[in-house]
């Protein structure tokens, strides 16, 4: 992968990433801390983990050279976030810290071996297949999640419908 096709790439999941948020919403603020499966992640530790954990640890790591991602404090993290607001909020912070990290990325970055806390070192472009790939999957699980806990959730590709930061470009 090259950085011209990282930047096409996180353009793509910049519209996935509205209509995670949007998923976000439709989630009932009461069901943000249950277990709509019992011995799963709750939605907010979900949000913890794919917003901070995979997107933003992951992006941030390609860029610095090294993964730290850790996800022993996942359950903290979603614990300080106490309405459903604050987890969107979390969320979108995730988000704009990824993004900027994301900015920094060059060739040299996409080719590196990076060290992860997984036991293992992945080149640039690997990881940031990997991101994509587990927030894919983490979206499917907060989908049902949704609607486990009675929500309608969103269109799953109404790129359109996203807020404006997260719409396809004109």
């Amino acid at each position: 992968m090259k950085q011209s096709t990282l930047h096409r790439t996180w353009d793509q999941f910049r519209q996935k990433y509205g209509v995670y948020l949007r998923l976000l919403e439709s989630i009932p603020e009461e069901r943000m801390h249950t277990h709509p499966v019992p011995g799963l992640r709750t939605p907010a530790e979900m949000v913890a983990h794919v917003s901070g954990t995979l997107v933003r640890d992951i992006a941030q790591g390609v860029a610095k050279g090294e993964i730290t991602a850790h996800e022993a404090s996942e359950s903290a993290v979603a614990a300080g976030l106490a309405t459903r607001a604050e987890v969107i909020a979390f969320a979108e912070r995730c988000w704009q810290q990824a993004s900027a990290a994301v900015a920094t990325i060059g060739d040299a970055e996409l080719a590196a071996m990076v060290p992860t806390p997984w036991g293992m070192s992945l080149p640039g472009w690997v990881a940031i297949n990997l991101l994509n790939d587990e927030f894919l999957h983490h979206r499917g699980q907060l989908y049902a999640y949704a609607r486990l806990c009675g929500a309608k959730p969103p269109f799953l590709w109404g790129f359109a419908d996203n807020a404006p930061d997260f719409r396809p470009p004109a």
